[in-house]
């Protein structure tokens, strides 16, 4: 049995004020030819199919085209997919049943009755059945009616909630079994905020979402999204695939891929990275004015300045851009930390726990919040958080 790990497509994505479709529809269709060439039997996509709960007309239509060119090239293979967090649950879940028919398992929501289970692909090769299971992007709201709350009525943890889905599930673990996931889960041995995430990702107050990947170990491989660098989180087996396409200038430099799994008899897994070389590069170039100038290029590209001299700042900006078609932003280095990115300046904020708890400091003589503040503050923002995504 041979499948292709995905995720965090992102359709529709704006690199700073700069659209991607042309760039994503090349790795798109790059990743098709990968398909009629190495004929994998599924194609896993772990959810952020799209980079916004309503996409626009134009971004279905990539999609669209994306999934008639793979079930083009691999006739009789299924296309599993499921919905992350960027993803509207609902919207995506629409003709579920008849699209599997057509063996396209498009799965928006999770289990929210008692009845309901996560759900499983069984596909069949030489060696028996590979049970696949699908399990959107969860959060604690969303299932409390199977998992559960806490003593005092107040919804479960990410961590105790993902579990608790998991463990209901009649798991045949002599069998092979193939875990399809769009959630935070924590490598073994590390703290949350020691993870490297990407500008691109979005993060909850205090890292609440972070599920321990010790769940895991229930499957022969997890095919997750969510975290968009390429990330093992228990071995080869248990990994992040990251975005296909750079998201964000924080991914410059990054070698992006789709994952091949090959599983054999019970516990003989392999994995394997396609590259995949995007049409532009999102690359950093820092040093001074003429040093930028000499590495014109056609990337996206975020220049940072290192002059101590001053620059006329309109001619400057006039050569940047005829240099570098695609220039992201400008930045300014040295004493005057003097800013020029202008309009195609990215918002930067720092974390909204952290910009309350100065607020609250720069206003209340006692000092620091106490824990029980804290607490309170990060229900508030998390919960504004969750209506703000969806």
């Amino acid at each position: 049995m041979r499948f292709f790990h995905l995720s965090d497509l992102h359709i529709g994505l704006k690199l700073m004020n700069r659209d991607l479709r042309e760039d994503q529809e090349y790795i798109l269709r790059q990743i098709i030819r990968l398909a009629e060439e190495k004929k994998p039997d599924a194609v896993v996509i772990a959810g952020d199919i799209y980079d916004k709960a309503v996409p626009s007309a134009e971004a279905v239509e990539v999609f669209d085209r994306f999934i008639d060119g793979l079930t083009a090239a691999l006739p009789g293979a299924s296309v599993m997919l499921i919905s992350g967090n960027h993803d509207s649950g609902p919207r995506l879940n629409c003709f579920r049943n008849v699209l599997s028919r057509q063996n396209v398992h498009m799965i928006g929501m999770p289990p929210q009755t008692e009845d309901e289970y996560i759900e499983k692909i069984v596909l069949q090769d030489i060696y028996g059945e590979v049970n696949f299971y699908l399990l959107p992007f969860v959060r604690p709201s969303m299932v409390k009616q199977i998992v559960g709350t806490d003593e005092d009525g107040n919804n479960l943890s990410y961590n105790e909630t993902v579990h608790r889905l998991i463990r209901r599930e009649e798991i045949d673990v002599f069998q092979r079994n193939v875990l399809v996931s769009h959630q935070f889960y924590l490598p073994a041995g590390e703290k949350a905020e020691d993870v490297e995430r990407m500008d691109s990702e979005i993060r909850t107050v205090g890292n609440i979402d972070e599920v321990s990947a010790d769940i895991l170990d229930w499957f022969d491989y997890a095919a997750l999204g969510h975290i968009h660098k390429p990330m093992k989180v228990r071995g080869d087996c248990r990994r992040y695939c990251g975005t296909p396409l750079a998201c964000s200038v924080s991914e410059a430099g990054q070698e992006k891929g789709v994952i091949l799994v090959e599983m054999g008899e019970k516990g003989a897994v392999k994995t394997e990275v396609l590259p995949l070389k995007p049409l532009r590069q999102v690359r950093v170039i820092r040093g001074s004015l003429e040093e930028a100038l000499g590495q014109a290029c056609g990337d996206y590209v975020t220049v940072i300045l290192t002059d101590r001299s001053e620059i006329s700042a309109p001619d400057m900006q006039d050569r940047l851009r005829s240099a570098f078609p695609y220039l992201l932003e400008i930045r300014r280095e040295g004493p005057r930390k003097t800013d020029y990115r202008g309009e195609i300046l990215p918002e930067t904020a720092r974390d909204p726990f952290e910009l309350c708890c100065a607020f609250l400091q720069s206003v209340d003589a006692r000092g620091d919040v106490d824990e029980e503040g804290k607490k309170i503050l990060r229900q508030v923002i998390n919960a504004v958080q969750e209506v703000s995504e969806g």
